[in-house]
């Protein structure tokens, strides 16, 4: 009776599954290359030298093995998103977590019914402010005991400009503050009266006809400006350099005018200041309202509909007052 052999033990199993081909070097005896660096917890073949500085990791960690078409993020981050998977928006898409302007427009203004609607807000609140500021400016100038009141208590206009000044400041550089309502209604409902006293105060020290007719030009010049800006390739957005040029020429020409006082009035350089002032404040209506296009450059936020309308009201009211010193006639 013929005794049955001994299975075969797992180390003659593999070294008979292993073939060397003439002049092949088995792969167990591999050597690495020359200046070759482990990976991280390689361990070395078997019958091999471990790397100079290679610890040998006694047990062997179990890792997870995937296919190699098979993208695995290791850590992804809170705002990446891939193709292979539910997108996930990060903060930098969304037009109110960057700031009052964004460039190259944003994904909100892929939809025209949203900026048709911002569009539409901003125009509705700047009438608004329109119709508060020229009603006080009528009041200012057609009745005579307002006018002789206002003109003998100047502290009155010293303390809206301070109001002005502060409540622009807040508006301008406190974005969280101009987005949560009713608080920045009600801040630009306060600027928007400081302003209408100053305008009023303004139209008091000139007669009734100037005042009318300053007025029609400013009516006339931001519907020019407007249709303009609405229809013109011009990309005033882009031009911030001409933009603080002429602020800068506008701010010095004020500066000077300040010194001179004592010397005397100049009606010339306040003709020059004036016109200066017009017209710098009309190519910064054309600015903002390019910015409320999207089209442009640069482009608002959908969510700064007070911003929008603080920078177009700022920019109408100063272009009435510098028309009111250039054309006006004193009373």
């Amino acid at each position: 009776m013929a005794i049955p052999a001994a299975p075969p033990s797992y180390a003659e199993v593999m070294a008979s599954k292993e073939q060397i081909f003439p002049g092949q070097q088995s792969y167990s005896r591999q050597q690495p290359y020359p200046g070759q660096q482990p990976y991280p917890g390689q361990q070395p073949y078997p019958g091999q030298q471990p790397y100079p500085g290679q610890q040998p990791l006694s047990p062997p960690t179990t890792l997870p093995v995937h296919p190699s078409w098979a993208f695995v993020q290791p850590n992804p981050n809170p705002g990446y998103s891939s193709g292979y998977g539910a997108s996930r928006f990060s903060r930098f898409s969304d037009p109110s977590s960057t700031g009052s302007i964004d460039a190259f427009a944003t994904d909100s203004w892929n939809n025209r019914k949203i900026r048709h609607m911002f569009i539409q807000k901003v125009y509705a609140i700047l009438m608004v402010q329109l119709l508060v500021t020229f009603g006080i400016v009528a009041v200012f100038t057609f009745c005579d005991p307002v006018k002789m009141y206002v003109r003998h208590n100047r502290i009155l206009y010293y303390a809206s400009f301070v109001v002005f000044i502060v409540t622009y400041l807040i508006l301008v550089c406190c974005s969280g503050v101009r987005r949560r309502y009713p608080l920045n209604l009600i801040l630009l409902a306060v600027f928007t009266l400081a302003m209408s006293y100053m305008a009023g105060m303004l139209t008091t020290y000139h007669d009734t006809k100037s005042v009318m007719i300053c007025i029609g030009i400013t009516c006339l010049v931001c519907l020019a400006v407007s249709i303009f800006s609405f229809q013109t390739k011009f990309d005033f957005t882009s031009c911030h350099g001409l933009m603080f040029g002429l602020m800068m020429a506008l701010l010095i020409t004020g500066l000077v005018m300040v010194f001179t006082v004592p010397f005397g009035y100049l009606p010339w350089l306040q003709t020059v200041y004036a016109g200066l002032g017009a017209i710098v404040f009309t190519m910064f209506l054309a600015y903002d309202t390019q910015l409320l296009l999207g089209n442009k450059r640069y482009s608002l936020s959908p969510e700064e509909h007070v911003f929008g309308a603080l920078c177009l009201y700022t920019d109408i009211i100063y272009i009435f007052m510098f028309l009111l010193q250039l054309f006006g006639s004193r009373d």
